[in-house]
């Protein structure tokens, strides 16, 4: 038998909406969703059942049933004689999957310059400040949520919510490898300088100025991507 996978340290939750009736089934899909995300429980790391209902109180259907979904999102895999846990990637498929977020995303920038307002305008600007702050700061975790926020806000701004949304499934699957925290200071500031280009399109409604800063920051992005640490458990062994 296989070792039973042991629930890592995970930070405090959110407490429940109605405190009396505990958590609900969207709330604690919602948790392990955010959980995984934010790359509180790595790639290959094991989702027990019951360490995971009692630490939300409630019994083993609700957490199954949340991760049964997440399995749908593609965030976890279930094995027989395993059990649950969060999606480990090949290189191969975490490239693939930055090929599409890359083609999915040039289409929604080509309409962001002529359908964003105002308020567009202002909540990409913010964005780009909360990243700006992350690389003065040197803090990897922060780059990495916040360039992710600026991307969102950019492809948000073209109004084609189902494209968006396709956007974010598949950004979502690559999102428990945390690939910013594990690049270089000086390749974040890198990367962060095309965030600075685009930024400067995108206010000045250049499409042209902001797919050429988009294109450049995709093949630095994937340069830096195909550079990740292959022996620390991240990725799939191909040997295995």
């Amino acid at each position: 038998m296989p070792p039973r996978p042991r629930l890592p340290q995970l930070p405090q939750l959110t407490p429940p909406r109605d405190l009396e009736r505990g958590y609900s089934q969207q709330e604690i899909l919602d948790a392990l969703r955010r959980l995984i995300l934010d790359g509180n429980v790595p790639p290959g790391v094991g989702l027990p059942l019951r360490a995971l209902a009692d630490r939300f109180a409630v019994s083993v259907i609700p957490v199954r049933e949340s991760l049964q979904t997440l399995i749908g999102e593609g965030l976890v895999e279930h094995r027989p004689n395993f059990g649950y846990r969060v999606t480990q990637l090949t290189t191969a498929e975490l490239h693939e999957l930055y090929v599409v977020r890359e083609r999915l995303e040039s289409v929604a920038l080509a309409a962001a310059v002529t359908a964003a307002t105002p308020q567009d305008h202002r909540l990409v600007t913010e964005a780009h400040a909360r990243l700006e702050q992350a690389v003065r700061d040197d803090d990897s975790t922060a780059y990495h949520r916040e360039s992710r926020n600026f991307h969102l806000a950019l492809t948000q701004a073209s109004g084609m919510a189902r494209l968006v949304h396709m956007l974010e499934f598949a950004w979502n699957i690559t999102e428990p490898v945390q690939s910013m925290v594990h690049v270089s200071t000086g390749e974040r500031v890198r990367l962060h300088a095309d965030h600075d280009r685009m930024l400067a399109a995108f206010l000045s409604g250049d499409a042209e100025a902001l797919l050429a800063a988009a294109e450049l920051h995709h093949t630095r992005l994937n340069r830096a991507v195909a550079q990740l640490p292959t022996d620390t458990g991240l990725f799939v062994d191909p040997t295995l």
